[in-house]
């Protein structure tokens, strides 16, 4: 099982994009679960949702406690809560920000992770490109598809525009196909191996 924890402000689309994140994994003929941590729903409280995707059913309901994954859609949250509890240090971070992971003061936590495990992505600017909203949830499902390697970019697009028909849905999944190139090409510039291709 592969468990995922995004955490977010209100009006950021977290629980969507936990959302989006299991249809593309049924898509893909996987077991998929997702759901929000319940809290204030007020715009830019924080908010939690998590997603596990598994080859059979899932029966687990408890929130995600360990996570394999975590999407940060915003940073500003990076020293306010305890994101990383429970992350092993074999685990994935997707940070959403146009910073470096030394400006963000993470370039010592992060550095025992495997060089392919950890990517930063500008997925409020994509969004605001692509779609004409401040909402980076596609975008960083794109980065996800990119760092994890385990759902397909194009799960990916086609759930967003089943959810999202029309215009809007074409813009956010140019948003998460130019997130994914983006983290693809800083993985290449590096010579770090990424995920599996689609």
């Amino acid at each position: 099982m592969f468990q995922t924890r995004i955490h977010g402000r209100g009006g950021q689309g977290v629980v969507t994009a936990a959302e989006l994140l299991s249809v593309a994994a049924f898509m893909e003929g996987k077991y998929a679960q997702a759901f929000p941590s319940f809290g204030s729903e007020r715009m830019s409280a924080p908010v939690t949702a998590f997603c596990r995707i598994d080859e059979r059913e899932i029966r687990r309901r408890e929130p995600v406690s360990r996570p394999d994954a975590l999407i940060i859609q915003d940073p500003t949250l990076l020293h306010q809560v305890d994101l990383f509890a429970g992350l092993a240090p074999t685990g994935y971070i997707l940070i959403n920000t146009t910073r470096t992971l030394a400006e963000l003061g993470l370039d010592e936590f992060v550095a025992n992770f495997p060089p392919r495990h950890i990517a930063t992505v500008p997925a409020t600017e994509l969004a605001l490109k692509h779609v004409g909203r401040p909402v980076p949830n596609a975008a960083l499902l794109g980065g996800f598809a990119a760092v994890t390697g385990r759902i397909r970019l194009a799960s990916v697009e086609a759930a967003i525009q089943e959810k999202f028909p029309g215009k809007v849905g074409e813009g956010n999944a140019r948003a998460a196909a130019a997130a994914y190139q983006a983290i693809r090409a800083d993985f290449e510039k590096e010579g770090v191996a990424h995920a599996p291709a689609d």
